[in-house]
């Protein structure tokens, strides 16, 4: 059988692959016609964010029975028609989560104390110290939207800063939670009582531009945001008015609509906005985790029939 591999995996993940037998195609730098064309007489598709699985390319890999997504979001593949064609699509839900979460702290750490300023002012000769004056974390109240795996690490760690957590899940109630860690509020109230609003939830059609202008515009002028979640779930052309209008104090942002980013994107020229190309789940430790755990879980679907983190059950 012949896997197609069009993303970067590490030297872990193929060997599970090679040691099964299979065929490995590898295609990380790929075009989008290159993999069209490869996927064509492939049994298991192994991808991660780099590569988007359309309804067409599909449709003409005939022979094709899981795509195997390394990591969390599955926005990029086209499951109702992976389901229409009975093919399985998984994913590895909880090997990025302490990478998400470490790096969502770092932002905003980052956000508080000034960093990324201070950084380019340093190189550029400058020694602004009493103009980069930050804002400690303790005694801030975090709101996090989306109480799973990922939300509930950075809870943790927040807690450990004096921070108050406020949090929002629409599948989640306070019953779930120990109230001295956490309180459960809605999404408006949490908008409006934050100092630091994160974003942990996939991105669908009840999330896409969950924070617009509007939402934005709610928040406590004083206010940051994060999202290591997904892009689209923060409306970029608002987010960047909202900067730019002074609605909030700041924002950090490590997804995008479309990534690459280019210098089109509204964000890249946004005040008080510190931007990094999609690194939440860039560990050594996260890519060596999910490469091992889809690549398991591709060969243990082909040859032993099993399921493990199936998104679709044909």
């Amino acid at each position: 059988m012949k896997i197609l591999v069009s993303d970067s995996i590490t030297e872990g993940g193929l060997a599970i692959l090679k040691d099964a037998n299979f065929d490995v195609v590898q295609l990380p730098h790929g075009t989008p016609e290159e993999k069209a064309e490869a996927c064509k007489d492939v049994h298991g598709w192994v991808i991660r964010s780099g590569t988007k699985v359309t309804a067409e390319m599909i449709d003409n890999a005939e022979n094709l029975q899981v795509i195997g997504r390394a990591g969390v979001g599955v926005d990029n593949i086209d499951i109702p028609a992976a389901t229409h064609r009975g093919i399985v699509v998984m994913n590895t839900p909880d090997v990025n989560t302490i990478s998400a979460a470490e790096h969502t702290v770092a932002m905003m750490l980052t956000l508080s104390r000034n960093i990324a300023i201070g950084d380019s002012g340093m190189k550029q000769g400058e020694w602004n110290r009493h103009a980069l004056v930050g804002s400690e974390l303790r005694n801030k109240t975090l709101g996090i939207v989306g109480m799973g795996k990922i939300g509930r690490e950075v809870m943790t760690r927040c807690r450990s800063f004096g921070m108050n957590i406020l949090g929002f899940d629409p599948f989640m109630s306070q019953d779930m939670f120990n109230l001295d860690e956490v309180k459960i509020v809605d999404l408006d109230e949490l908008t409006a009582n934050s100092d630091y609003i994160t974003v942990h939830v996939p991105l669908t059609d009840s999330t896409r531009n969950l924070f617009d202008y509007a939402r934005l515009s709610s928040m406590k002028s004083t206010a940051r945001i994060v999202n290591v979640a997904r892009g689209g779930i923060i409306n970029e052309a608002d987010l960047a008015k909202a900067l730019a209008d002074g609605k909030i104090a700041g924002a950090a942002i490590d997804v995008f609509t479309a990534e690459p980013v280019d210098t089109s994107n509204p964000l890249v020229n946004a005040p008080n906005i510190v931007l990094t190309p999609h690194l939440g789940a860039s560990t050594k430790e996260a890519k060596e985790g999910v490469s091992i755990a889809i690549c398991e879980q591709v060969r243990d679907y082909l040859i032993h029939e099993k399921l493990n983190n199936a998104l679709n059950m044909p």
